[in-house]
């Protein structure tokens, strides 16, 4: 009895941490017929190991080919001959976009993964006018439709916040970020769709023709064909973005101020809500990438809450809408109940602030080289350098102040460390008083800043 229980502990630990890896012979008939097929693209059957791996990392099932599809054409022509093995064929097909999974539903156990990125760029085509459109392949990636869209002075209206996923794959699920409140998710906002079905026919639906196809493929996980291209419906581009971020230590105002917010007819373009760790010390790391304006003020404050929340919006602008962009700004803020001392904004450009997830996941690597550089430098300067009291940072492990645009000491760092963005050019407003509540109009209250422990915080996600 004992034997049995570790046995199973032993799986179960395998499982819960080692994630699942199962290895399938390949059919040597199925093989051989697939080499048969007319095709525009390409078998791969050796080097599959890819194939058989996502972001979730929990699962492992390798497939017996990769298709690289040349054309629409050869994903049909590759579905069609699965099917008609018959009910009784064990052969499955998955489609595979930019790996981004997370148990594994982008494989296929020996069995057959299109790689959806394969297909020709060529086809993404940008149609101005009254009601503007792309047509893009479900291949393709959500960050190249910005930047095509974005010279015609256009882009999609709703996002995810992470764009180097594939249309075809988050069309599949949902597409949420914070524009939704506004325009939905990002199935709400496609014209029309290119399936290729279970049975392996091409058939284009939108919500007059096909519409029940339509409808099931959007947001219903792969189950009802795969999506080769899509039509998402286009508005006009801004140019710039005022990001804002403010904190809050009670929960109520916190959702209160978004429901507001989300409400409002007149609001911002984009908010977002979440939970952060509420870790003291953290904020004199960030103070010299932030740029507090009274820095001896913002570090005053301390707090024994566990957690913060924050709230993070945005303001679309143009250079020329500058002046009454900072005016709704100013009139939106006013109404909220955050910690005065922690609202910090910036301004970026349109397309910095929807990369703005791709571009932290360099930040490791970058403060990795930073730190290394200026390690090797303290060593070879030290002996030379102490004459003049010179001392590198870096011999701490820090990075040294300058080595990276807008980073303080040890700043890079520990942005890597808490998996988040550097923040830089973030600035912190002085507003309201330290330590009270504040009576605002209609008799909302704004929280008193001794609840504040670490303004930095935000930035970290």
């Amino acid at each position: 009895m004992k034997s049995s229980v570790l046995q199973y502990l032993k799986f179960f630990l395998l499982f819960a941490f080692g994630g699942v890896t199962t290895a399938h012979v390949p059919d040597q008939d199925v093989l051989a017929s697939l080499h048969k097929l007319p095709l525009d693209g390409h078998f791969s059957f050796s080097d599959v190991s890819t194939a058989a791996q996502d972001f979730g990392n929990l699962s492992s099932f390798k497939p017996a080919a990769v298709l690289h599809p040349g054309s629409v054409d050869d994903i049909a022509t590759t579905v069609r001959h699965v099917f008609l093995r018959g009910e009784h064929s064990t052969l499955t097909v998955a489609a595979r976009g930019h790996g981004h999974s997370l148990r594994g539903q982008c494989q296929a156990a020996g069995g057959i993964v299109i790689k959806m990125e394969s297909l020709p760029t060529a086809r993404m085509q940008v149609h101005s006018g009254a009601s503007p459109y792309v047509d893009a392949s479900g291949g393709e990636l959500w960050i190249n439709v910005l930047h095509e869209t974005f010279k015609y002075g256009l882009a999609p209206k709703s996002w995810t916040d992470y764009l180097h996923l594939t249309i075809g794959g988050t069309l599949s699920n949902a597409g949420v970020s914070g524009q939704t409140f506004r325009h939905g998710p990002q199935i709400s906002n496609v014209k029309e769709l290119e399936i290729v079905t279970g049975r392996g026919d091409i058939v284009t639906c939108s919500p007059e023709k096909n519409s029940d196809l339509f409808h099931a493929a959007l947001g219903g996980l792969g189950q009802f064909g795969i999506i080769t291209r899509a039509r998402i419906a286009l508005e006009p581009a801004p140019n710039m973005v005022r990001w804002i971020r403010v904190l809050y230590s009670d929960f109520t105002s916190f959702t209160e101020d978004q429901e507001m917010l989300i409400s409002a007819e007149r609001t911002f373009d984009y908010i977002e809500g979440f939970v952060i760790i509420n870790r003291t010390g953290i904020m004199n790391n960030w103070r010299s990438s932030f740029n507090p304006q009274d820095p001896v003020w913002a570090s005053q404050f301390e707090s024994d809450g566990r957690v913060l929340f924050c709230l993070e919006m945005t303001k679309n602008y143009n250079p020329e809408e500058a002046d009454n962009m900072e005016q709704e700004v100013n009139n939106l803020l006013y109404q909220l109940r955050y910690i005065p001392p922690s609202l910090f904004h910036t301004d970026v450009t349109y397309i910095e602030f929807l990369d703005r997830v791709h571009s932290s996941e360099h930040l490791p690597a970058i403060a990795t080289m930073a730190q290394q550089k200026q390690l090797k430098g303290s060593k070879d300067g030290r002996r030379t350098a102490r004459s003049r009291g010179a001392r590198s940072c870096a011999a701490e492990g820090k990075v040294a102040e300058g080595s990276l645009p807008g980073v303080g000491r040890n700043t890079a760092a520990t942005a890597a460390s808490e998996g988040g963005d550097l923040g830089s050019g973030f600035q912190i407003e002085k507003r309201g008083g330290g330590g009270t509540e504040e009576e605002e109009p209609g008799g909302r209250r704004r929280q008193g800043s001794r609840s504040l422990s670490c303004l930095s915080v935000a930035a970290a996600l």
